[in-house]
């Protein structure tokens, strides 16, 4: 299964229903990909420019796709970004597949 890192938002709502009504929001995530057959691998909270992370297991981009529209669509964040992650042994093998790629800079 491929890896993906979120990094989410909340609305200040959102933040303002959170504080009225503490709750751990890691087993609604742990739901949702576990509904395309992925794990939750990781969830934090951070200071900065994003409030949270979430690293998940999906089986493919379209799985991990859906659940970010879902999630997104909800309505409790302002924004939200995936990033499939790669492995080093596939960075590797993608490196040495790279030579074989023709490239040539525009204008030249």
């Amino acid at each position: 299964m491929a890896l993906y890192l979120t990094r989410f938002s909340y609305t200040p709502e959102t933040w303002a229903r959170l504080m009225k009504k503490p709750e751990d929001r890691r087993e609604a995530a742990r739901k949702y990909i576990e509904s395309v057959g992925g794990k939750l691998q990781g969830f934090w909270y951070a200071f900065g420019e994003y409030d949270g992370y979430t690293l998940w297991e999906a089986p493919d981009n379209v799985s991990m796709a859906a659940v970010a529209l879902a999630i997104g669509a909800g309505g409790a964040l302002s924004k939200i970004e995936t990033t499939p992650l790669i492995t080093v042994d596939e960075t590797l093998d993608a490196l040495g597949r790279a030579k074989a790629v023709a490239y040539r800079p525009p204008g030249t």
